[in-house]
């Protein structure tokens, strides 16, 4: 006891010092940024590095003893490349998932069978339905339900001599399911984790999760859309909300000639401020804290065990959340 209490004082002493060096220092280095004109770019290092801070950790121990043989149910919508693709969260954990894989674009389905056991080639939206993607054969990543809009590229920083590369190269129908049929089409009853980036449908995939709620979700919104018709950032976010989901992280994703990012990455889960919400996490404890380790949450993590009495309390309440140094 004596000793946590000395580190703590320490780790006090050595905070306040350092936020002293900061005060002198950061009008320097902003001043010499803004000199040489790298003040957006040294923001966006720092922003950066702060985002994945928390990647210093190695919580790989601490998750195999929570789940031990059981497996986070993944559902990825959009999984061109595979899972987890982005690297939004470190590969050392894919291995504590079992992902369920979409792609509707049937050479990437091919190319995912291969390496995974379950891959649903059928797209999904809010009704059984046949539906078209706009390819786009020069940047497949950025094909979509919706036909992309030229006079929306500027906006977007595309110059003009690389339109070419998000030109429609061909139209494909497709089967569409809705999201609860097709995940009790392979006989599975829950879902903990939901990854959805299908460049503009995110909320018409939604309307057809059923009864299924995830832990947690990964999703991307189009704050300022380079689509036709894409339905806006807010009504996609009120729909989550009317879930019982709650924002916890965001992460920008690609320039717009406004000052906010043209997409982000947003992170939810449900609403630990209810007994709903509650009731779901404490009915899957251990994937919960799981998944919240993975993403990065510390604090909040902290606060929601403390609440609830989570066994992996103490554990929890010794980690340092380095995204708030």
């Amino acid at each position: 006891m004596a000793l946590r209490l000395l580190q703590k004082n320490e780790k006090k002493i050595s905070m306040r010092f350092g936020k002293s060096i900061a005060k002198i220092l950061l009008p320097l280095l902003y001043k010499i940024f803004s000199f040489l004109k790298i003040n957006r770019r040294a923001i966006n290092f720092f922003s950066e590095k702060s985002f994945f801070s928390n990647d210093n950790h190695d919580f790989f121990n601490f998750i195999s003893s929570l789940l031990k043989e059981k497996k986070i149910i993944a559902l990825d919508v959009g999984a061109q490349g595979g899972f987890n693709s982005d690297y939004f969260t470190p590969k050392k954990y894919d291995q504590f998932f079992e992902p369920i894989l979409i792609e509707p674009i049937k050479e990437e389905a091919e190319k995912l069978k291969k390496k995974n056991k379950k891959v649903i080639s059928n797209a999904l939206w809010s009704s059984e339905v046949k539906k078209k993607i706009f390819i786009l054969g020069n940047r497949l990543g950025s094909s979509s339900m919706y036909e992309p809009d030229p006079n929306l590229f500027s906006l977007h920083g595309i110059k003009k001599k690389d339109y070419l590369n998000y030109a429609v190269t061909d139209n494909v129908e497709v089967q569409c399911d809705t999201l609860s049929q097709s995940i009790k089409n392979l006989n599975i009853n829950n879902l903990d984790y939901l990854k959805v980036d299908t460049q503009g449908a995110e909320l018409e995939i939604l309307k057809g999760i059923g009864d299924f709620r995830p832990l947690l979700i990964k999703i991307e919104t189009h704050l300022h859309t380079m689509y036709k018709n894409v339905p806006s950032w807010n009504t996609l976010l009120d729909y989550l909300y009317k879930l019982n989901y709650t924002v916890v992280d965001w992460k920008g994703i690609g320039s717009h000639a406004t000052r906010v990012p043209a997409e982000m990455d947003l992170i939810l889960i449900p609403n630990f401020n209810n007994n709903a919400g509650n009731e779901i996490i404490n009915n899957n404890e251990d994937k919960f804290v799981a998944l919240m380790l993975i993403f990065r949450q510390i604090n909040l993590l902290k606060i929601i065990s403390n609440k609830n009495n989570f066994k992996s309390s103490s554990q929890i309440n010794d980690l340092d959340d380095f995204f708030f140094n």
